[in-house]
């Protein structure tokens, strides 16, 4: 009996995904509920388990596009894959029969005990290796690094190496080469008994050079799923949005202040960095509540105004913008809201985002000043009709009280739908916004 694997409905506004790995070879055998393969939707990489036990057979390849209710996988019952899997260690086991007539003019030929310790470092060389297959997002990454796979570090489920790997080894092979010390890129070069001589060390550079070679003309890579959804989304938020931006600035002192003097005590009664998100996250929910419209929706010919804030995060990982959501961000307190884009900014960075947790935002922060960005304006999150961009905080020269001193300035900018929110009303969110950062009694008594 064959049971069909399909590819389920994984959100409501999904309805394809592509095949970007799979976990089991064609032929193993699966357990219930045994991931098989991973595909990558234009929100999040999602893993399908089997939801029987048996032989697994391969119906589609990678890179495939599949829609919802496609066949990904048959699973056939029986042993299947045990027969081909078996005969291997008999066939090693049964191997002295063979070796017995090498055995005989093994003594009488020097050449023949060298062979045959030849093979035992190979297959031992070869076994860490096999087990290793590249998914493409880290295939990609590896080439374009120039990086030896043998030389990174795996920690992923039987010996796979994982994306977060191969960075980790990027950003230690930096290190290694800012501080000078060179050989340390020697000891992972997949030859430990060439060391002493030196060809080694003119070994070391020459991997630059296939990838310098390798960059003489256009290399074509494949948009991810992601990639694909981000540009589509961007697109389609320009051409259906009235957007307009509108920009204000904002004192930090008073922040910046009240970090420095609770960051200590904050960090260690609560677990959690205190950084600026929360601050603004906080002084923007209040800013909601006087204009609801930034927390709406248009739905056709209606308005939906949301009774609670979803708060979306923009959070940058090596594949790509993800928006993950802080649910009920209204209801936290500085703590609860740090504490939880910690969280979801480290699932975002592993890649282990669920689909739950990246869809339902209601308003959207996005933090280009991390990345040194003085000013910008940031296109909407459909069907979201608001979004604020913090940027870069920059001493500058003001006029206070009528003398110009220097403060840490910031700019910050509201994109906005001008269907559903007038001028008057983004000026007022943002004067909230800016009017509570400044004087952080308004937004401790809620005012």
């Amino acid at each position: 009996m064959t049971f069909e694997v399909r590819l389920p409905r994984l959100a409501e506004s999904i309805s394809e995904a592509v095949l970007v790995e799979w976990l089991k070879p064609d032929g193993a055998r699966v357990a219930v509920d045994e991931p098989i393969a991973t595909l990558e939707t234009d929100k999040a990489a999602v893993e399908i388990a089997a939801e029987q036990a048996g032989v697994l057979r391969h119906a589609r390849q990678l890179r495939d596009r599949l829609q919802v209710g496609d066949v990904l996988a048959r699973i056939e019952d029986g042993d299947g894959a045990a027969a081909p899997v078996a005969p291997p260690p008999p066939a090693a086991a049964q191997a002295p029969p063979p070796a017995a007539p090498v055995a005989a003019p093994a003594p009488v030929a020097p050449p023949a005990p060298v062979a045959a310790t030849v093979p035992a470092p190979a297959a031992s060389a070869t076994a860490p290796a096999a087990p290793a297959p590249l998914s493409p997002a880290v295939r990609r990454l590896v080439e374009e690094n120039a990086v030896d796979p043998g030389s990174i570090e795996a920690t992923g489920r039987g010996g796979r190496i994982l994306k977060e790997d191969v960075l980790r080894h990027i950003e230690r092979a930096r290190a290694a080469a800012a501080t000078g010390a060179r050989p340390a890129i020697a000891p992972p070069s997949p030859s430990p008994a060439a060391a002493p001589p030196l060809p080694p060390p003119s070994a070391a550079p020459s991997p630059p050079l296939p990838g310098a070679a390798a960059t003489e003309g256009p290399r074509v890579v494949p948009m991810s799923a992601i990639r694909q959804r981000i540009a589509e989304r961007l697109v389609r938020a320009q051409h259906t949005a009235a957007i307009l931006t509108t920009f204000n600035e904002i004192d930090m002192s008073a922040v910046l202040e009240l970090r420095a003097r609770h960051r200590e005590d904050f960090e260690r009664r609560h677990g959690v960095r205190l950084g600026l998100m929360s601050f603004f996250a906080r002084a923007s929910i209040l800013a909601l509540a006087d204009v609801p419209e930034l927390n709406a929706e248009i739905r056709g010919s209606d308005i939906v105004y949301h009774p609670r804030v979803q708060l979306g995060v923009a959070v940058q990982t090596p594949r790509g913008l993800v928006v993950p959501v802080v649910r009920g961000a209204d209801a936290l307190d500085f703590a609860g809201i740090e504490r939880e884009i910690a969280r979801l900014a480290e699932r975002a960075r592993a890649g282990t985002l669920t689909l739950e947790e990246l869809s339902g935002g209601t308003f959207t922060i996005s933090n280009g000043g991390v990345f040194g960005s003085l000013l910008s304006t940031p296109i909407l999150n459909p069907p979201q009709s608001g979004i604020l961009g913090m940027h870069k905080i920059e001493k500058r020269p003001i006029a206070l009280d009528d003398q110009v001193v220097v403060r840490p300035m910031m700019y910050v900018a509201l994109s906005y739908d001008h269907r559903l929110v007038d001028g008057e009303q983004a000026v007022t969110f943002l004067v909230r916004v800016k009017e509570r950062l400044e004087n952080l009694g308004r937004m401790l008594l809620g005012v």
